[in-house]
């Protein structure tokens, strides 16, 4: 088998569990909690890192912003064996009373993004693994964090998400606001493979905090290094998976 065009990898590169952050970045801090790092392959918006944590071998893989190339990263990972998606990432609130710092699992995602679409219609559920499901939200609670586990919406278009679309998204009752998850869970369950999600919350777009809008001297205490701690929740969580 050839090489994938896009992540750069064969069979046999790969561990049969990965963690798919969006962002490059996140690859290296979710490798700095493991043992045995090795990158693989870089290239584009994808970074693939092997390393073990707690005996358990995985891949880390970065899936860039957005659908389509979360798309095309699962498409990829999943020729050369991978069987078990942890999409590990940040997220905006939509209901009140969910802060900064808090952990949501993803329980559904609305697929309120175009690249499903190509795939089915658009009635089908983006719907985690249970597995993955209950695995987060037991590591999450064992850490006592602040969890909230429901629904959340998966959109295209972040400049385009105007106050409409928020008064909607929380009338729905969705939690919040992401850019992969419903892709990662659709093409998941196309292939009879695991998936699921948890982010953490950097801003609440019902009560006007955006992303980066936050001084960090302001933010609460839980929220200092929450993606550190949503790392270890997931790989925590994955160690038995």
């Amino acid at each position: 088998m050839a090489k994938q065009p896009h992540l750069l990898v064969e069979e046999g590169d790969v561990a049969d569990l990965a963690l798919v952050p969006g962002d490059p970045g996140r690859v290296e801090r979710i490798a700095d909690h493991c043992d045995d790092a090795e990158t693989v392959a870089e290239n584009r918006e994808y970074t693939v890192v092997n390393a073990t944590y707690e005996g358990r071998e995985l891949t880390i893989c970065s899936t860039g912003i957005g659908s389509p190339s979360a798309a095309i990263a699962v498409e990829e990972l999943a020729t050369v064996g991978v069987e078990t998606f942890v999409r590990v990432g940040t997220t905006g609130a939509l209901q009140r009373g969910i802060e900064i710092g808090d952990m949501v699992v993803a329980t559904g995602a609305a697929k309120n993004e175009g690249t499903t679409r190509r795939y089915e219609a658009v009635e089908y559920p983006a719907v985690p693994d249970h597995e993955v499901l209950a695995a987060l939200v037991e590591s999450a609670e064992r850490r006592q964090a602040s969890v909230h586990v429901g629904p959340i919406a998966t959109d295209d278009a972040f400049y385009a998400e105007t106050e409409e679309h928020v008064s909607d998204w929380e009338d729905a009752g969705l939690l919040c606001v992401e850019m992969e998850a419903a892709a990662i869970f659709t093409l998941a369950r196309r292939k009879g493979l695991r998936a699921g999600a948890i982010c953490t919350v950097d801003g609440n777009l019902v009560e006007g905090t955006q992303k980066g809008e936050t001084d960090a001297e302001e933010l609460p205490e839980k929220a200092k290094d929450n993606v550190g701690r949503a790392i270890r929740i997931t790989l925590d969580a994955v160690e038995g998976l």
